[in-house]
């Protein structure tokens, strides 16, 4: 609303004040002389009756108002403000007449966010793309040899079936990962409402993968206690497989050790069970910590292809926790080890 009362204002502000987005109406003289509440609070700072570019400094965005009041045609067009954070507008600016005086209304939309998942959605599709391609050359090039010059070397041929079985294994982990990623973005906004035993999954995770540890020279240590959250239990096993399985192949020890080990907790503390998994390995560079559940990042990504990684994992988890209204703690100090926490709430039945 306007300060002072001013006949066209009141009338104006009646009008911008139904709009759900941010609208700002300013005179010839590009004075700002009117915003709804939406625009108040995207920008705190604005005042009345001052000069817009006091508040506003976007070049396009002030030559579009001039444009506008010069021959009164709407025009769109796009503004990135980068303080205090970078932020991307979609501005309309249309003028208006009030007792013959022209005036511009501009109608602000947030873009920011339809941009940021514009941008995923291509470095997703490129990533993807890039990882099955990889495989998938390599095989290309294995069949073409074993149908030309080792045709009939049956030790070539050996050698080349095994490296080519696992790079299909390798695809095929890296499909059955997006199918996963894909399945649970479409339910991540409805809760699961089924019972789950977290140390029950604990145990039957300890249990598939304790022929791996062996080969890792891991210790596998299982610390739980009964806790009953609110889950789907093949999801929740997903999550712990993925966690247990990373802690086991990125710490495993050095050649002269003779062991590590991996700890795997479960317990319950304010409303929340949580299933904690913590290594001995080489730990994680703080500014890595915030990426580590991105699609496709990789701290060490020749180590992770290395080891069957399709750099999926952690998202997988991230995602499965947000449909369950959980959440993901991570801790880790290079050389000593990490912890990842996975939270869910408890089941109150």
């Amino acid at each position: 609303m306007t300060d002072n009362f001013d006949p066209v204002a009141t009338i104006v502000d009646s009008l911008i004040d139904a709009m759900p987005e941010p609208v700002l109406v300013v005179d010839r003289s590009v004075r700002l002389i009117a915003a709804n509440q939406p625009a108040r609070t995207m920008f705190p700072l604005m005042k009345l009756k001052a000069p817009l570019a006091s508040s506003l400094r976007a070049v396009d965005l002030h030559d579009a108002i001039a444009r506008v009041f010069a021959t009164g045609a709407a025009e769109d067009v796009s503004w990135l403000d980068r303080v205090p954070v970078e932020r991307l507008f979609q501005v309309h600016v249309a003028a208006f007449y009030s007792d013959e005086a022209r005036f511009v209304a501009l109608t602000l939309h947030d873009a920011t966010e339809s941009r940021r998942l514009e941008q995923a959605r291509v470095d997703f599709v490129a990533n993807a793309s890039h990882e099955l391609r990889t495989p998938l050359a390599s095989l290309l090039g294995f069949i073409e040899t074993l149908q030309g010059p080792a045709r009939g070397d049956s030790v070539a041929r050996e050698r080349f079936l095994s490296i080519m079985l696992e790079q299909a294994r390798r695809m095929a982990r890296l499909v059955d990962d997006l199918l996963s990623l894909s399945r649970i973005e479409q339910s991540l906004h409805v809760q699961p409402r089924a019972s789950a035993d977290l140390a029950g999954i604990a145990r039957h995770v300890r249990d598939a993968l304790t022929p791996l540890a062996r080969e890792s020279r891991i210790r596998l240590e299982l610390d739980t206690r009964e806790t009953m959250v609110r889950g789907d239990r093949d999801e929740l096993l997903r999550v712990a497989e993925n966690l247990v399985e990373n802690a086991i192949k990125y710490s495993a020890p050095d050649m002269d050790q003779p062991e590590r080990r991996v700890w795997v907790e479960v317990g319950a503390r304010e409303g929340m069970g949580f299933l904690a998994v913590r290594d001995e390995g080489p730990g994680i560079a703080p500014e890595n910590i915030p990426r580590l559940t991105e699609r496709f990042f990789r701290v060490d990504v020749g180590q992770s292809r290395a080891k069957g990684g399709t750099g999926l994992g952690l998202a997988l988890v991230k995602h499965i926790l947000a449909r369950h209204r959980g959440r993901l703690g991570i801790q880790a100090t290079p050389g000593r080890g990490a912890v990842f926490t996975a939270c869910v709430p408890l089941d109150a039945k």
